[in-house]
């Protein structure tokens, strides 16, 4: 009985193992083999060495354009996200009327907001004859181009990012949840106002949460696609033109499988550094039940 058990409970997992090794280890490996490769589709690949990563940092003036600008977006997103998402939570933390309505509302955008539709809607509300624009002009003010000012085009995109904050928020609200009242009452009988409860109980409390949600924020900013390539299409002045677009415009416009699959793993490596540095700075911030610091 046991032994069935054991075979039906490999069969149930098995189609998930398939298609990990299928559609994501394969791919994973083989990209790694074809950045030492030139490999354009059309031919076989040929070994190459690191001439891709050497032209990458020393010839490739639109890598370094790309990266910079995925740095800022990252490093502005991010952080932008973190907090908004965390105050909507803190506000919907109170029992209020309709705050199962609020709720949903607030978290609807991180289902919808990666979609191809609502890109091309958020492209049109940022128009020059948008609902933006066409609200701007009604108060007596000048139209806004959106997208012809680098500026603004990557604060357009960023605002669709932070727009997306409902997933971060569900999870702070679940902390939030998780406190226990009697540390705020505690407090209060001690004297300490609202804002002296947050910084010296509630944040303490939840930085698990914060660096949790950092991790995956940062991840998911580094792999923005949708964005960029539907809003702005990486402009103006390539201005909006993330790593990931970049790597997309290698490998399917091009045709530079080599190029792109050196490009992509530049672009897990600065993840995976910044996700180290991350983890290695936690034991500095981030506090755990039962952690015994001064």
């Amino acid at each position: 009985m046991g032994g069935d058990s054991r075979f039906l409970g490999l069969a149930y997992v098995l189609p998930y193992i398939l298609g990990l090794l299928a559609f994501t280890a394969v791919p994973f490996i083989a990209s790694f083999y074809l950045s030492f490769t030139d490999y354009t589709l059309m031919s076989r690949p040929n070994w190459i060495g690191l001439d891709n990563y050497v032209d990458m940092f020393t010839r490739d003036r639109t890598f370094r354009r790309s990266l910079n600008v995925t740095l800022i977006y990252v490093f502005l997103t991010v952080p932008l996200k973190l907090v908004f998402a965390l105050f909507i939570a803190y506000i919907l933390n109170y029992r209020l009327k309709f705050i199962g309505f609020f709720r949903t509302a607030y978290y609807v955008p991180s289902i919808l907001g990666g979609s191809i539709a609502i890109a091309v809607l958020w492209r049109y509300i940022f128009a020059d004859t948008g609902l933006i624009n066409i609200a701007i002009t009604s108060m007596g003010f000048e139209a806004i181009n959106w997208f012809g000012n680098p500026g603004t085009a990557l604060f357009t995109i960023t605002l669709l990012r932070l727009w997306q904050f409902g997933s971060a928020m569900v999870i702070f609200l679940a902390a939030l949840q998780s406190v226990d009242k009697s540390l705020y009452e505690a407090a209060s009988i001690d004297g300490a106002g609202k804002w002296q409860s947050f910084y010296h109980i509630t944040l303490p409390l939840i930085t698990p949460v914060i660096f949790f949600n950092l991790i995956m924020q940062m991840v998911q900013a580094f792999q923005e696609f949708n964005g960029p390539y539907v809003i702005t299409n990486g402009g103006p002045l390539k201005s909006t033109y993330l790593l990931p677009l970049y790597i997309y415009e290698e490998a399917f416009k091009k045709f530079d499988m080599g190029y792109a699959s050196a490009l992509a793993w530049v672009l897990f490596a600065i993840i995976m550094v910044l996700t180290l540095l991350a983890f290695w700075s936690s034991r500095h911030w981030v506090y755990y039940a039962g952690d015994k610091r001064n």
